[in-house]
């Protein structure tokens, strides 16, 4: 398995590289001509891509963290901005990705996709770009539903300054027939990225299995919505080749001196108040998991491992909502020791490094969507075989963020042997560990959890919430879009339903 902790050598992000549009120096031509693309080395536009979808603090704080992971009940805090197990309302925080990927990511990626798209030498490279593009727009309409697609990143090139909103169901389905081509089109022999590619050195084969494994994740999101297509496309992907093992996984590597942080390892350096919700520890110990000691930190050793519950706050004479009334809360007026916060669970330092590989996508998850596959009869593999494999991987793959995270093959084959698949609850089991194997990329946890329903969640019920006590079924659009854009921004409101938390998406109605 490669090791993601490595340094970046040979690339240099010097501003004019990271914001195409912020340098004069050698954009003569591009300000000449507004349809022909910048001529900077790909490898340098791919490897700001790569890093920008990753994230930085912003959006991984507000959308990935406080929104998502405490929604799904992965952690828990007290403060008021941590407005996910809330369930309350802070535009910025609801819009962090919209603002980070449109101005930062859009326009690059179409830039890239024209530069590529010119040169049948770089077929590759175009494919490669057209799979990173899918995996920046899934995540955007996955959170938002209808968003700018066909038109966005286009306002340089094209003078698109207000894009049109495209339904999510004609997103899905471009994204799909782009991964399809995608895949067909890579070529082993020709011209590919070097390691500017900070995800595969270029590795076309594994471009091509990333593809598949994605058709897989989009194909099952029709589940709801369209059985038939998602049938296609499932088995179409797994016929095609998904990821193999671990070291398919797709990521992208951070170390500190680079600049490029793990954006979540930067959050948890300046936000301490975070801990492992009760929910998420209670399931841990219920099965014996050994991810517990990996994703967590028991105060001190030998006691009993303490999850906060979620929806809670300090101070609150609330018989519900202060955290004072929970029955594991130590008060600190006694000098006892751990007490108030520090009696939970906090986050294990080893998963909040700032060199910590982002991921986008593991071979665990390709697993354990195949076993579900096989529940409903897709392909000819078998669910145990399957679910066995994903829960497998997604142990081991914990030693990515170094050795200490390692979990033996004897606490995996215990593990396995305590918790077998059984068919009789294969989706909720199936489910539960895609959801415990997402930890820290929240926003695809979050998305199999509207897919599914997989854990059942207790909402919470907290004063001031918007919801109605419900957890949100999507994030709101920028506010500012109904006055920068407002004619495509009422159509999309008008198609999809109320801008708020409980209007669902395309695919999960």
């Amino acid at each position: 398995m490669t090791n993601p902790k490595k340094f970046f050598s040979g690339i240099l992000l010097i501003p004019c590289l990271l914001v195409l549009a912020s340098c004069d120096s050698g954009f003569e031509e591009m300000n000449v001509n507004p349809t022909q693309a910048s001529q900077i080395d790909p490898n340098f536009k791919l490897t700001n891509i790569q890093l920008r979808i990753s994230g930085e603090r912003y959006e991984n704080w507000r959308t990935n963290l406080i929104y998502s992971s405490v929604m799904i009940q992965h952690f828990a805090t007290l403060p008021g901005y941590w407005a996910g197990d809330k369930y309350t309302y802070i535009g910025s925080y609801s819009a962090a990705m919209w603002d980070r990927y449109y101005p930062n990511i859009a326009r690059n990626v179409e830039d890239l996709l024209l530069q590529t798209g010119e040169d049948p030498e770089q077929a590759n490279m175009h494919h490669i770009t057209q799979i990173v593009r899918v995996i920046m727009y899934h995540r955007l309409t996955d959170l938002y539903g209808d968003v700018p697609y066909s038109e966005a990143g286009k306002g340089f090139i094209e003078d698109i300054t207000q894009p049109k909103y495209d339904p999510q169901s004609e997103i899905y389905a471009d994204m799909l027939a782009k991964l399809e081509a995608a895949a067909a089109g890579l070529n082993p022999g020709g011209p590919t990225y070097g390691n500017g590619d900070l995800m595969y050195q270029g590795n076309v084969d594994q471009w091509r299995k990333l593809a598949n494994s994605l058709m897989l994740r989009l194909g099952m999101r029709l589940v709801k919505v369209d059985p038939g297509a998602a049938q296609s496309w499932v088995s179409k992907a797994i016929s095609g080749g998904t990821m193999e093992s671990n070291d398919d996984i797709a990521y992208v590597p951070h170390n500190d001196p680079s600049g490029w942080r793990n954006g979540n390892g930067q959050v948890f350096l300046a936000d301490r108040s975070p801990r492992l919700s009760k929910f998420f520890v209670d399931w841990m110990v219920a099965y014996g998991d050994p991810r517990l000691e990996v994703y967590g930190t028991i105060p001190v050793a030998g006691a009993d491992p303490v999850g906060m519950p979620n929806g809670k706050a300090a101070g609150s004479s609330d018989p519900v909502n202060g955290i004072e009334n929970d029955p594991s809360w130590v008060s600190c007026d006694g000098g006892a020791s751990p007490c108030g916060m520090d009696v939970y669970m906090q986050p294990n330092p080893v998963i909040q490094g700032w060199d910590d590989p982002m991921f986008f996508m593991t071979y665990a998850e390709v697993e354990l969507l195949k076993a579900e596959a096989a529940v409903r009869g897709w392909h000819g593999g078998d669910p145990a075989t399957h679910y066995a494999n994903g829960v497998r991987a997604a142990m081991q793959y914990l030693s990515m963020y170094g050795a200490e995270a390692a979990i033996s093959d004897a606490d995996i084959d215990a593990y396995l042997a305590a918790n077998p698949y059984d068919g009789g609850s294969g989706m909720r089991q199936i489910n539960e560990q895609i959801w415990a194997a997402t930890l820290l990329n929240e926003y695809e946890g979050y998305a199999n959890w509207r897919r599914t329903g997989y854990p059942e969640l207790t909402p919470v019920v907290y004063p001031g919430n918007v919801t109605g006590g419900t957890i949100p079924r999507r994030l709101r659009y920028r506010e500012a879009e109904a006055v920068a854009n407002p004619e495509n921004y009422s159509a999309a409101v008008s198609r999809q339903g109320p801008d708020e938390f409980t209007t669902r998406i395309w695919w999960d109605k």
